[in-house]
């Protein structure tokens, strides 16, 4: 019997995928494998640093997903490899309730699915959370209410520098060499618009979103100009996956978050790196924001809030579910976070947009 062919010493069609497919199937499936093998080995842990999985990782990984498409294949009663979220949540509950997997298996299930959602640009958020110790299912971390506020203070603090006319000649040299250093420019090019950019709106408009809507990372890196309302204090976000892409969610914001968006509207069209965009947000470098520079401005913002623990954007998002199912329930909570578990529960959604604004100003 040949030996299977490999890549990265990982098997590339493990032998119950094959039995599965057609010979067209497979050669689908190969490129498949070999553009997901190549990811998690040489960019999977993080991609904007071309820095791969280590071998004994991202084999796991490899393996697990095979299974992943194996059980979705049986699920669906045919080959696939348009790979749901609800898929994913289903197939980690099942390894959960089982007794044949190891707690570390279990674990490893959840990251290696994070890492397939990561590599299709589809970030998945799981529905449970499985520590590598229990198959307890445990609720997930959230930003507490009072961590939340400061959060919103401290991205008001975040990059700004004085007021020019306040500093002394010695001061202003000071800060030219920093807005220097912030944006890659010779001190002698520094100017007011320079001044000006430091001071303003698009991280607290990123974070006071965020806040409102619960914004996944990949959202915040799709976001578009047209999602802000200008008359009214809402978010208009496309459905997800939605085949003709033309409904909306329509996400209350507090009135503070709308202001800061239209500011940074107005802020962003003096940089040219917009110039031929729609994207709301770019990061220094003019790319989308995602995973890994949003980590980092959490991190330099929880320094600024003097909040001594590790947080996730993902649990700014699930602090805002949390709170909005508190104070105005569960229809509420699945509007605002805009969660598709079930088409009969969004129609029956019916707290209105200005109640979901109330319970925001409500929740800090």
């Amino acid at each position: 019997m040949s030996e299977p062919q490999k890549l990265e010493g990982v098997v590339l069609i493990h032998g119950p995928a094959a039995d599965m497919l057609t010979e067209r199937q497979l050669v689908s499936y190969e490129k498949h494998r070999e553009s997901l093998i190549d990811w998690l080995a040489y960019e999977g842990k993080n991609p904007d640093a071309l820095e791969g999985y280590a071998p004994e990782t991202f084999k796991v990984y490899a393996n697990i997903i095979c299974r992943f498409h194996r059980y979705v294949w049986e699920r669906e009663g045919g080959f696939t490899l348009d790979l749901t979220h609800d898929h994913a949540n289903a197939f980690l509950r099942d390894h959960i309730r089982s007794k044949e997997y190891s707690d570390s298996y279990k674990h490893n299930t959840k990251l290696a699915l994070l890492a397939y959602f990561r590599f299709k640009n589809n970030e998945w958020e799981p529905k449970y959370v499985v520590s590598s110790t229990t198959t307890n299912v445990q609720p997930k971390s959230f930003v507490e209410q009072e961590e939340r506020e400061r959060l919103r203070t401290a991205v008001l603090e975040y990059g700004s520098v004085p007021a020019y006319a306040a500093l002394s000649p010695e001061e202003r040299n000071k800060w030219k060499l920093e807005l220097a250093r912030r944006f890659c420019k010779p001190v002698d090019q520094i100017g007011q618009e320079d001044w000006d950019r430091a001071n303003g709106y698009k991280y607290p408009s990123i974070v006071f979103a965020s806040l409102d809507a619960g914004l996944r990372p990949i959202e915040v890196g799709r976001a578009r100009t047209h999602w802000i309302n200008r008359d009214n204090p809402t978010l208009s976000i496309p459905v997800d996956e939605s085949s003709k892409n033309k409904d909306n969610w329509s996400v209350s914001i507090r009135p503070d978050t709308h202001e800061y968006l239209l500011r940074w509207l107005e802020e962003r069209k003096l940089y040219d790196k917009y110039a031929d965009t729609d994207r709301l947000w770019l990061t220094r470098h003019g790319n989308p924001y995602n995973s890994s520079a949003l980590k980092l401005l959490l991190t330099n913002l929880r320094e600024i809030a003097d909040i001594d623990r590790d947080l996730t954007w993902y649990a700014i998002r699930h602090s805002t579910g949390t709170y909005m199912a508190r104070e105005e329930g569960l229809a509420a909570a699945q509007s605002q976070l805009r969660h598709k578990r079930t088409a009969t529960t969004m129609k029956y959604d019916n707290v209105s947009l200005k109640s979901r604004r109330d319970a925001l100003d409500r929740m800090g």
